[in-house]
């Protein structure tokens, strides 16, 4: 079950007019927090963000299971069942529940590395094509702010300097 300052954070989100998934990564930014604390583990960092975003439906934020062919039917099927469970709150089984927290115990805590993170959010902006990075990178300028776009030109600089 997600913190109550996390539940919070999302609400907070949802009133200011942000996205489901801007709402949704409150939640994910606590399962990468539990998996470097050791709480428990995953298998890779792509696992660790489905975590967090299954228990954001959960939660009750209007984020819709992923367009056909974008992931398996299984998994698919999850984040359905995870998206029409939103607002109700029915626990799972005790038994299912330890297997589960078992089975994530026994796997490391490398997938919530900065490395690991930084790999899947490269190979996800990979497969989203030109355009649509481009389209993302232009919002990000526009609801950055006076002072997040002299921090990100900044940092632009840094890299471009550490390039050469």
């Amino acid at each position: 079950m997600p913190e109550k300052r996390i539940r919070d954070r999302a609400r907070r989100d949802r009133r200011r007019g942000r996205s489901p998934s801007t709402q949704a990564g409150e939640f994910v930014h606590e399962e990468i927090r539990h998996v470097r604390q050791g709480k428990h583990g995953a298998r890779s960092a792509k696992q660790a963000i489905a975590i967090g975003l299954s228990i954001a439906r959960r939660a009750g934020v209007k984020l819709p299971p992923p367009k056909k062919g974008k992931m398996s039917v299984k998994t698919r099927a999850q984040a359905t069942r995870d998206y029409r469970a939103g607002g109700s709150h029915r626990a799972a089984s005790p038994r299912r529940s330890r297997a589960i927290r078992a089975a994530l115990e026994r796997e490391g805590a490398r997938s919530a590395s900065h490395a690991a993170l930084s790999r899947q959010a490269q190979a996800s902006a990979q497969r989203r094509g030109g355009a649509s990075r481009r389209s993302a990178a232009r919002k990000a300028v526009r609801t950055k702010g006076r002072a997040g776009l002299r921090m990100a030109a900044r940092k632009a600089a840094r890299t471009r300097a550490a390039r050469s």
